[in-house]
């Protein structure tokens, strides 16, 4: 038995926006099981899996996580089910709570109240997606009356975790539990508490997905845009205290000080990729990968690089389909 990874875009705000096109196709004829689209600065979700995923033949398609306090529960599902009418392909959707910057600067919402705005459209969405009329007035997020006019297309639920009211809403509601940027010790936490919370609500686990950036024999370029993407996470709650145990103790905070991100993205050592990556050589990425599955992680998503010296992660992606033919999970 093999390990099936997936492929989550990386919409690299350093590369060509339509590059992640090429990186779809290429993800989808290499056989990866299915393909992240997520949605933040550059592409809406909805558009770009409508037109990936026309071209698809393997792969299935797991849009969002959807920031619930900028989109509702009728404009997910409404969205969901029309990539699915037009491709043909199974869509999964994801819903998570975002940023401050994303909700609050960019779109102008309120993000208080996000973790029950969470479990609010989780109970929403579901129902719509599975043909239903939602009907939930909740303290947050309300909604009456409709129904899909398109074919339902009864999809997996995804909630992004890592707080304990987004892991208690992902046991209620959800058919996986994304994680990201996490270390294996923390997913396996993580996993511990969404046993505990799925148990006592007599549920089974849902299973459990980790997102991590990817790079195989990576070159400087790739090395320095990965050390790149952690620079906003190394004071955000939860995250500055992995990191902390992780041996960047002074880094986390110094980033708490709120230096400019370039002074501080200038003490970031390379070898803060290798606690929530999986970079290096096929070896050491396939020691890694052991390493999250038995911390309990049940699915790998990984989020290749792409840069000048490896266009649209084709090299990453090569090597990643090779080791997941190669690697036996765990039992």
């Amino acid at each position: 038995m093999t390990v099936e990874l997936e492929v989550s875009l990386g919409l690299w705000q350093d590369r060509p926006a339509d590059e992640v096109v090429k990186t779809a196709t290429l993800a989808d004829s290499l056989g990866y099981r299915a393909v992240w689209i997520g949605e933040m600065a550059t592409w809406d979700a909805f558009a770009l899996g409508a037109h990936v995923g026309a071209r698809f033949s393997q792969a299935s398609l797991v849009l969002g996580p959807f920031p619930v306090t900028v989109r509702d529960p009728v404009m997910i599902a409404m969205g969901t089910a029309s990539v699915a009418a037009i491709t043909g392909r199974p869509v999964s959707v994801a819903l998570g709570t975002s940023s401050t910057t994303v909700v609050t600067q960019w779109h102008g919402r309120d993000r208080s109240g996000s973790a029950l705005a969470l479990a609010e459209s989780a109970q929403a969405v579901r129902a719509l997606l599975d043909g239903q009329k939602a009907d939930v007035d909740g303290t947050v997020v309300r909604t009456r009356g409709y129904r899909l006019r398109l074919p339902p297309p009864r999809s997996e639920l995804v909630v992004a975790a890592f707080g304990d009211q987004a892991i208690g809403t992902a046991a209620r509601y959800a058919d996986r539990m994304v994680l990201n940027l996490v270390d294996p010790p923390t997913a396996a936490a993580l996993v511990r508490k969404l046993e505990a919370a799925s148990a006592a609500l007599g549920r089974a686990r849902p299973r459990v997905a980790v997102w991590c950036a990817c790079a195989i024999d990576p070159g400087p370029l790739a090395v320095e845009q990965l050390r790149r993407s952690v620079v906003g996470y190394l004071a955000a709650p939860g995250y500055a205290q992995m990191f902390a145990r992780a041996g960047f103790a002074d880094l986390v905070g110094y980033a708490r000080t709120r230096p400019h991100p370039a002074d501080l993205l200038a003490r970031v050592p390379a070898r803060l990729n290798d606690v929530v990556g999986l970079v290096g050589d096929p070896a050491r990425v396939t020691a890694r990968i052991a390493e999250y599955l038995a911390a309990g992680v049940d699915d790998m998503v990984i989020v290749p690089s792409a840069t000048d010296a490896d266009p649209f992660g084709e090299s990453t992606l090569r090597a990643a389909a090779d080791i997941a033919a190669r690697l036996v999970p765990r039992p």
